[in-house]
């Protein structure tokens, strides 16, 4: 029995999707442990491409139970449109099931998440406003609605009716009128009909699952450098994308994880404000990001685009233990004639290896090494060998430094566009 956490190594966006898809066919459980729909997971199979924000990426295999785990903050509304994306496409949805102890995100998350990233004005941190942060701060503030509130009508009432008298002082506060609690229960009752049966315990399913000696997927969403504790904070999400925090958010001990998987793009990019020291903002930038056709999953915002940054891959193999990597978009640097790393960042006239506090990393200059590109097409390699030889000495020097072996390549965005090793 194997129970792998598949997280991001950079600063996410970096496939983890398309590595859960291709494993999941395998498996008897994937769970999302944390995070909301304000990141997307895109699969790529034969019966489309799919933008998966809230639901599992296992959801294609109809024999893998696929749980929205208690670590994440679910929008019902969002969920259901996926659902019903998916139905229409010919998934069958027999096997989605959702945490009781998931938190929801309320109208009144979304309004505050707008509302507050609108004041911080120069200091914003690119919040996609879905209303994430706020359902972890009240999650946090132990004011939170849960998702088995829902089954629970006059238990709701009642969580709702406290809250909802704070919240209306804060939107009284931003000029905005009180949300009304008779309207929000009505929407409440909506959710109950529609998902109410898929809302359940699922401890027992995770339990079951290991003790039987089942294959077990744990999907993050984002990347270490977004990481409430470690990434470059406040430019972060607000809960923990790290495998540490894979325990917590799908309900298992952490004996129970013996494999991690790193997810992280051949080069890197990141959504939003805060340091990202590898950045181009040159003609090499906007082409990775044409080729690779780097826009945010979820807002559509283009991403930044840079050079793979080996120190903080270094960084996030040490926090999250990773086992083995998994190196996406390979196929993106097959017509450049030279590569760099990053292996180092200069800080204030000293060379380090380390990921420094976010001030000091807003600071540092990256250091790079010139690496000759491949310039042959990869995307229909499917094995190591195949691969051009600079392509394999690139890969090579990212496990090197990373100190980490690589286990999956991948040189496209369809399921088999991968090179098992």
């Amino acid at each position: 029995m194997a129970t792998t956490a598949v997280v991001g190594a950079q600063w996410g966006d970096e496939g983890k999707g398309r590595i859960v898809d291709y494993l999941a066919q395998r498996a008897g459980m994937v769970i999302r442990f944390q995070g909301g729909d304000n990141a997307g997971h895109t699969v790529v199979n034969h019966l489309g491409t799919f933008r998966l924000h809230i639901v599992p990426s296992g959801i294609f295999n109809p024999t893998t139970h696929c749980i929205v785990g208690p670590g994440t903050v679910v929008n019902p509304d969002t969920l259901l449109g996926e659902m019903g994306e998916l139905t229409t496409a010919g998934v069958n949805l027999d096997n989605l099931w959702l945490s009781e102890r998931a938190h929801l995100i309320l109208p009144y998350h979304r309004l505050l998440d707008g509302l507050e990233e609108a004041t911080r004005g120069g200091s914003q941190i690119g919040t996609t406003q879905r209303g994430i942060g706020p359902a972890y701060a009240d999650k946090a503030a132990r004011t939170g609605i849960r998702l088995g509130d829902l089954l629970r009508p006059d238990y709701l009432r009642e969580r709702l009716a406290a809250t909802l008298a704070q919240k209306n002082l804060t939107l009284a506060h931003f000029g905005q009128p009180p949300l009304a609690l008779d309207d929000l229960l009505a929407q409440a009752a909506t959710w109950r009909k529609a998902i109410g049966e898929r809302i359940i315990d699922t401890l027992p399913l995770v339990q079951a699952a290991v003790r039987s000696g089942q294959e077990i997927l744990l999907e993050g969403q984002l990347g270490v450098m977004r990481d409430l504790d470690w990434g470059t904070y406040p430019f972060v999400t607000s809960s923990n994308p790290i495998a540490g925090g894979a325990c917590a958010g799908a309900g298992l001990p952490p004996t129970a994880i013996n494999r991690i998987i790193g997810v992280a793009k051949a080069y890197c990019t990141a959504v939003g404000a805060g340091p990202f020291p590898s950045e181009l903002h040159d003609a090499i930038g906007a082409r990775l990001r044409e080729v690779g056709q780097e826009y945010g999953a979820t807002t559509g915002r283009p991403r930044r685009c840079g050079w793979f940054d080996a120190v903080a891959m270094a960084y996030g193999a040490w926090l999250n233990g990773f086992t083995g990597l998994a190196v996406t978009k390979l196929d993106v640097l097959d017509d450049l004639p030279e590569l760099k790393i990053c292996t180092g960042y200069r800080l204030d006239g000293q060379i380090i290896s380390r990921v420094p506090d976010t001030p000091d990393m807003a600071r540092v200059e990256p250091v790079y090494e010139t690496w000759p590109g491949w310039q042959s097409a990869t995307r229909d390699v499917r094995t190591w060998e195949a691969l051009p030889e600079r392509a394999r000495t690139y890969l090579n020097r990212i496990a090197e430094l990373a100190g980490v072996p690589i286990a999956y390549v991948s040189v496209g965005p369809e399921r088999d566009q991968l090179i098992v090793l």
